[in-house]
C-alpha cells in the first residue's frame, strides 16, 4: 500500500475547492462559457501558488462545471487540460504577482483554439477567429485572475489557510 501525497486535510481542501469552483461556474448568472466569458471561479486558479492541493481541486471543479454546464462537450477535455496545465505552472511561479499569468495564457491559447476550431464563424479564417477568441478569453481571464485572484491569494495567506 502506497502512502498518499496529500494529508486528509489537503484532500478535504481539494474537495472544497472543486465544489466551490463548480458551484460558482454553474450558478452565477454571468457568461461562463464561449468566446466572451467572465468565469469568477477562475480567480481560484492562483491558489496553487500557495497550496498544492488546489491543483486537483481546480481540475476536478473545472471538469464538473464543464461536464454539467458547457454547451461544448469538448470543453471537458480542452478546458480541463488548460486548467491542469495552468495550475501546474502556477504552482511553480516564484512571484505572487505573476501567479495569474499561467491561467491567463493557458486559457487564452487553449480555450481560444478550442472555440475557433470547434465553433468556427462562417466566413472567418481559423487564425482570425483564433486570435479574436484568444484575446476575448484571455481578457476575461486576466480581469478575473488579477482583480479577484490576487486579493483572494492575499486573503488566504493572511488567514494562514495555506503554507508555501
Amino acid at each position: 500500500m502506497s502512502k498518499s501525497r496529500f494529508t486528509p486535510r489537503q484532500l478535504a481542501t481539494a474537495g472544497i475547492i472543486a465544489a466551490i469552483y463548480a458551484v460558482l461556474t454553474l450558478f452565477l448568472p454571468i457568461p461562463q462559457y464561449g468566446g466572451v466569458q467572465f468565469r469568477v471561479a477562475e480567480a481560484m486558479t492562483v491558489l496553487p501558488f500557495i497550496m498544492p492541493e488546489a491543483v486537483p481541486g481546480l481540475v476536478v471543479g473545472c471538469f464538473i462545471a464543464n461536464l454539467l454546464g458547457s454547451p461544448m462537450i469538448v470543453d471537458c477535455i480542452f478546458g480541463t487540460a488548460a486548467t491542469l496545465l495552468a495550475a501546474l505552472m502556477t504552482s511553480r511561479v516564484k512571484n505572487r504577482y505573476l501567479a495569474p499569468l499561467p491561467p491567463v495564457l493557458c486559457n487564452a491559447l487553449i480555450v481560444g483554439a478550442e472555440i475557433a476550431l470547434f465553433f468556427p464563424t462562417e466566413g472567418t479564417a481559423f487564425w482570425a477567429a483564433y486570435a479574436w477568441n484568444a484575446f476575448t478569453v484571455g481578457l476575461g481571464e486576466a480581469l478575473v485572475c488579477f482583480l479577484l485572484g490576487l486579493p483572494l491569494l492575499r486573503g488566504v495567506e493572511n488567514a494562514k489557510l495555506a503554507r508555501r
